[in-house]
């Protein structure tokens, strides 16, 4: 593992202080997109078993037995006091729902997340699912969100700058009347959950600090219905949308690789 520190072109100094950037190299890259595979795996398992009537609590369960189960831990549970292995965000809260005896109904909107730690790297990824019917307006915040997901990894290259992945996804979401929530962003991954930089959902193309092979990201839009203005509830975890309009949040674990980005959380 390299510790790069000069990443930064001359005509940004302050970078150099601000971001310290670990620089992985392909055998670490490995071990990432193995840890990532479980999570795919787990996230899957859960998406499985989502219908009405289930509890949050139970889906909680079935992704920590899976993650156990092939020799990983729960990145998670206890991370800065997190109580749950999963995070279940439903309908207007958009991420850090905590698992408990809430049964999920038909019409709801779920956003999972979730993480894994194997041999010293951390995986994460999140998806979002409409269980049962749901408005035609809601399956498009859906889809274009996953979308822009996507348009945010394939700026994720050796030679592009930072919000160039930033803008792709703004510009996306924003095309469909839609927002990016502000106050929470991506993030660089590794052998801690964050890392730098910290890789926001909105910024101006052509600028932040350049990218380069070997960085690995976690790239997580969280796309409102309404306004990008979210509230932090009293349990200290859940975020809420303030308009409580319908939240949606996708996440891939990635890697700039010389070959362009290789997404390490994508089911194989």
């Amino acid at each position: 593992m390299l510790t790069d520190k000069n990443l930064c072109q001359e005509k940004h100094p302050v970078l150099y202080i601000l971001f310290m950037i670990v620089i992985k190299t392909p055998k670490e890259i490995d071990l990432m997109q193995r840890v990532n595979q479980i999570v795919a795996q787990s996230l899957k398992k859960v998406i499985d078993v989502i219908e009405p009537g289930i509890t949050t609590l139970e889906l909680d369960a079935i992704a920590e037995s899976h993650i156990r189960a092939k020799g990983a831990v729960p990145a998670f549970l206890g991370y800065h006091g997190y109580p749950k292995s999963l995070c279940v965000s439903i309908n207007e809260e958009v991420v850090h729902g905590i698992p408990s005896k809430r049964k999920i109904e038909s019409g709801d909107v779920v956003s999972l997340d979730l993480g894994a730690i194997k041999d010293g790297f951390v995986g994460d990824s999140a998806f979002t699912v409409a269980v049962g019917h749901v408005p035609e307006r809601t399956r498009k915040l859906i889809r274009a969100s996953g979308d822009a997901l996507y348009k945010g990894i394939d700026q994720a290259r050796a030679g592009n700058r930072l919000y160039d992945i930033s803008a792709a996804i703004q510009n996306h979401v924003e095309s469909f009347g839609f927002s990016v929530v502000r106050q929470y962003v991506g993030h660089g991954i590794g052998r801690n959950m964050h890392e730098d930089p910290q890789i926001p959902n909105f910024g101006k193309a052509g600028t932040g600090i350049p990218l380069r092979d070997g960085m690995t990201f976690a790239i997580e839009p969280m796309v409102n219905m309404g306004g990008w203005e979210v509230v932090l509830q009293k349990d200290g975890w859940t975020v809420v949308t303030s308009d409580k309009s319908i939240s949606v949040h996708f996440e891939h674990s990635i890697a700039i690789t010389k070959n362009g980005p290789i997404i390490l959380s994508e089911l194989s």
